[in-house]
């Protein structure tokens, strides 16, 4: 429940972050566009671009971590180009303003990274806790190794293999003089699991 409770609080923390700061962004991005020849719908495109390459590119990372795979080096380098080009379009964009307007300009993009990245890193511990819990889950349900077994549970494995083999089924004689458990007892678990 805590686990559930901190990655829904992340998220909604990155979302309202992410919006602000898109808007933001996308305006600085757009206007550097602009002023640096472009119009229409090109000025207007090509901020997404390089917010497409981001998102792209940490999917992939993602996907890659919860095969449990190395992350492939081109989506870092293009996770590692988008961040510089963010940042760079935004420092660029209040460069005029001199080194604190730069800053300020630059912040936004470096909130939207920093928070996005921080969600891709909550997600990944996620999907490697739950990988773990699998793989705990099926430990547990993978049948013992005879040695484990109890005897119980051996009766009973070799006489459902009785049940496919040739022949008869194994008699619970047999299995009671075998394993040394009382025939009505045999009875017992072959009728009581057998059934089940």
């Amino acid at each position: 429940m805590t686990d559930r409770l901190i990655r829904i609080t992340t998220a909604l923390a990155v979302v309202a972050v992410a919006a602000v700061a898109a808007v933001i962004s996308y305006r600085h991005a757009y206007e550097l566009v602009h002023a640096h020849g472009e119009t229409g719908p090109t000025a207007r495109l090509v901020p997404f671009t390089v917010d497409g390459l981001i998102w792209a590119a940490s999917m992939v990372i993602l996907d890659a971590s919860r095969r449990q795979q190395p992350a492939p080096p081109l989506a870092k380098w293009s996770l590692a180009v988008g961040i510089v080009a963010t940042v760079g379009a935004n420092v660029a964009h209040g460069a005029s303003h001199g080194p604190i307007g730069a800053v300020v300009s630059a912040w936004p993009a470096l909130a939207l990274v920093g928070s996005f990245e921080l969600l891709m890193t909550l997600t990944r511990n996620a999907a490697r806790g739950d990988l773990t819990q699998d793989e705990q889950r099926t430990t547990l349900e993978q049948p013992r190794t005879k040695a484990e077994q109890t005897p119980e549970q051996a009766l009973l494995d070799e006489y459902r293999a009785s049940l496919n083999g040739p022949g008869r089924p194994l008699s619970q004689r047999y299995l009671a003089e075998k394993y040394g458990i009382d025939r009505r007892r045999v009875r017992r678990i072959i009728t009581t699991k057998t059934s089940a």
